[in-house]
This record gives C-alpha cells, structure tokens and sequence, in this order.
C-alpha cells in the first residue's frame, strides 16, 4: 500500500509538471492582420537619407511648389490646362508621367521646351537650372515614388554658401528670382536677402508667423522642415554675414 502511494504520488508530480510546462510555452496565435507594436516609421525611427535614391518630399515638391504651383499656373486654384503639381497625389494624377518612358513624361517635356512661351515655367521666368530638371528625370526614371527620408541635422558652422542660399535657392528662388519676382520681392543675391532679413519678411514669411505671407507657397503648403529653418534662424541670430 506505502508504495503504491508514492507511484501515484509521483505520477501526479509528473502530470502536474507537464501541465505547467505547458502553459509556460503557450502563445497568442500569430495574426497577420494586426499592426506590429513597433512602427517602423514611428517618431523614434531612422529613416536615413540614401544619396543614389531622390526624394520627392524633400528634392521634388519644393522644385515644383517654387516654381510651378503658383498663382496663375499649377496650384488648386488655376489648374491651368488641368495640371496641379502642389502634392504628390495630384502630380501623378495630372503631370502625365510616364514610368516606362520617363522622358517623355509631360512633366519633364515642358521643362526643356525650346519655345520660352510653352516652356515650364514660362517666360519671363527663367528656365529651371539642368540639375533640377535631370533630379526630376531621376525621379521619375526610379519610379516616380514619395518617398521622403530623415537626414542628419547638421547645424554646425552654418553659412550663408553652404546652408541658407542653396535652400532659398530651392524653395524660394522660383517665386523670387530675378525676373518679375512675386511681390516685387527678389531674392537673387546676397543684398537682396540680407534686406529681407533686416526687415522680418524672410523669418517671418518662412515660419508662417502672423502678419507675413507664408513661404513656400501656395498657402496651406506645410512650413520648411524643422532642420532648415534652424538653419537659417542661426545664421540671421549670427548677424546672417555674406559667408
């Protein structure tokens, strides 16, 4: 009797351990369907900038909303000839892109018409620099995706040549350039943007602050990023010397 109590005994033991074992290995069964808890895109993430991949939030939009989206031309409001280039969606939708053919997309076309009446932008605008319009055959010849990255904040030894001419070249140049400048505001040369800084327009006008005309333009375009316009906060609080 003694040892057919310990057998059993012992045979509870075992059960009972396989049991908890058990539950210990127990898991949720995978669903494909639900989200991952960590968002690859999340605020926390890196998503650096790759140098032979071209950005349309970053490289594209900017050259389309400064020199194509504007009154009169691209943006919502006139949609001349149908076309609105002032978001990715309505590029695809209207700029006649041709992924198997990227040249002969309409976007790119216009860009290098020989006639300055049909040209984009036209006359008396000057036509956009070889660089952009090659950044933009790129784009397209990679798909013509938005894609869109998180480049490093570089912000030390900020200079005018380097850091704040190449940005307003990009993004403010197309409305403010040396022919029929929107606003009779020009932005050419260094003079010119040292007197938009003494009087408040460039800080004021590209940090939305009230009173100013919101750059870039169309109104409702989102402000420059964080990093650019830090940028130009240090040189201006420098003194915004021709360096």
């Amino acid at each position: 009797m003694k040892q057919n109590s310990i057998n059993w005994i012992f045979l509870f033991a075992f059960f009972l351990a396989i049991v908890v074992a058990t539950n210990a290995c127990k898991h949720e069964p995978f669903n494909p369907a639900e989200p991952n808890p960590v968002d690859p895109n999340g605020p926390n993430s890196s998503n650096p900038c790759d140098p032979d991949s071209v950005y349309f939030s970053q490289q594209i939009l900017p050259i389309l909303t400064s020199n194509c989206a504007m009154p009169g031309c691209h943006d919502a409001a006139s949609h001349e000839d149908g076309i609105v280039l002032d978001n990715y969606a309505n590029v695809m939708s209207t700029g006649k892109i041709k992924i198997n053919n990227p040249a002969d997309s309409k976007i790119y076309k216009v860009l290098n018409d020989s006639d300055p009446n049909d040209r984009m932008p036209p006359a008396p605008m000057s036509a956009l620099p070889l660089d952009q319009r090659q950044l933009i055959l790129q784009w397209i010849q990679q798909g013509a995706q938005n894609l869109s990255c998180s480049a490093d904040c570089d912000t030390t030894n900020v200079k005018f040549s380097t850091h704040v001419q190449p940005l307003i070249n990009l993004k403010c140049k197309g409305c403010h350039g040396a022919n029929n400048p929107s606003g009779g505001i020009s932005l050419t040369t260094y003079n010119q943007v040292k007197t938009s800084v003494a009087n408040g327009q460039l800080w004021g006008s590209i940090n939305h602050a009230s009173g100013y005309k919101p750059m870039p333009y169309p109104i409702g375009n989102a402000k420059m990023p964080d990093c650019d316009l830090r940028k130009v906060k240090i040189w201006i609080d420098n003194g915004a010397p021709n360096d």
